[in-house]
């Protein structure tokens, strides 16, 4: 038994985690939650006082910075909410493939070829425009829990 080769593939990441946990009643607007499992902006928090036998509750109204869908939540002010890890990273575009896919180069000079087009339909006639304009294009991509997306674009002049 001893003289098999054991392989184990490993499939998770290095530990760190997608979200970290933070009380419900101090969250506040304009901060990250998870709802649904998805990354929300916080867009509207109201919190209801409490009941004759229980807690205080906050009324979550968040928007998914992926999607864009409005997602709700309510949940006691005491208890543990998901925050998500967002980060934002400056890439700069080198190339649009035709199927959709973006090549950025990164920071370390590697270049970065899994990024759809963003959907957004401003964003994206942005890019292509000054793309095939040979402006020098940086994209700022937004990732949380697994996920990233072109969210914002800079101009830094001619090639």
């Amino acid at each position: 038994m001893s003289d098999e080769e054991h392989q184990f593939e490993s499939k998770a990441d290095a530990g760190a985690s997608k979200t970290y946990p933070q009380q419900a009643g101090t969250i506040r607007k304009n901060g990250y939650i998870v709802i649904k499992n998805r990354a929300c902006k916080v867009v509207e928090v109201s919190t209801s006082k409490t009941g004759k036998h229980g807690h205080a509750k906050c009324h979550f109204v968040g928007i998914d910075i992926f999607n864009g869908k409005k997602l709700e939540d309510i949940v006691p002010s005491s208890h543990n909410c998901d925050v998500p890890h967002v980060n934002r990273t400056d890439y700069q575009l080198i190339d649009i493939s035709e199927d959709g896919f973006v090549s950025l180069l990164t920071e370390s000079g590697g270049t970065k070829d899994d990024l759809r087009l963003p959907t957004d339909d401003t964003l994206l006639t942005q890019i292509k425009d000054g793309f095939s304009e040979g402006k020098d294009l940086v994209v700022t991509v937004m990732s949380a829990m697994g996920e990233e997306q072109i969210c914002a674009l800079k101009d830094i002049g001619p090639k």
